[in-house]
């Protein structure tokens, strides 16, 4: 059995994803981020860098949410090709691209845009660019394929997918119409019965759904307002 520690984030979410997908037994343990819990003894033995996803396979901690994806690649032979040297190269590539890149580009734009305090202005500027810019990359790369590497579905698509299914929230309402060959990739995902499971994590009633004071203090730790 696997113990999942998750809130309702993008990265958590690609673990659900992948959980399902494979069939995996797993069970959820809410950490609610925006009460802080990320921040209990308890959690910080397993992760010292106090963020979700975690996972406890049989004893064995797994934090980040790439690196959790490569342990349960490996360990269910699912979803994570391991064919030629060259196609190898290729998957990591592209994961590492979605883990240094995307994911922390995106998540700063959302912070600067939405719950940073003024002036913000050349923030605001440098993430969404960079988010845009690694947006129109996969847009791209998926104008000529269905999948992001290989030809087949893997733990790539769905690290994307994980950054990709909230691009209003990260861009703005306008950002579907620039991107059609990625939000067709992320529709696809997200049509399968995995990614329906996934997606409902918010709608689950565990968590703190207000994003108040309390939240962005937890969430923001270095001492800006709101």
């Amino acid at each position: 059995m696997i113990d999942l520690y998750y809130h309702f984030g993008p990265n958590p979410t690609k673990i659900v994803l992948f959980l399902e997908e494979a069939g995996l037994p797993y069970k959820l343990v809410p950490v609610d981020t925006f009460k802080g819990d990320q921040f209990t003894p308890e959690f910080t033995r397993l992760n010292p860098n106090n963020k979700v996803p975690v996972i406890v396979d049989d004893g064995i901690v797994v934090f980040d949410s790439s690196a959790i994806l490569i342990h349960l690649g490996e360990k269910s032979g699912q979803f994570y090709p391991v064919g030629t040297a060259e196609e190898r190269a290729e998957l990591r590539s592209w994961l590492m691209f979605a883990a240094t890149g995307l994911g922390p580009y995106c998540g700063q734009a959302v912070h600067f845009r939405h719950f940073a305090p003024e002036p913000k202005d050349y923030a605001v500027n440098r993430y969404m660019f960079e988010a845009r810019r690694h947006y129109a990359i996969l847009d791209d790369r998926l104008s000529e394929r269905e999948w992001i590497v290989n030809g087949q579905y893997s733990i790539v698509d769905m690290a994307v997918w994980g950054w990709t299914r909230n691009i209003d929230f990260i861009l703005g309402a306008d950002a579907r119409q620039e991107y059609p060959s990625l939000m067709a990739f992320v529709d696809r995902i997200s049509e399968r019965p995995a990614a329906k499971v996934a997606a409902s994590l918010r709608d689950s009633g565990v968590f703190k759904q207000s994003y108040d004071q309390e939240a962005h203090d937890h969430m923001y730790r270095h001492g800006g307002t709101q």
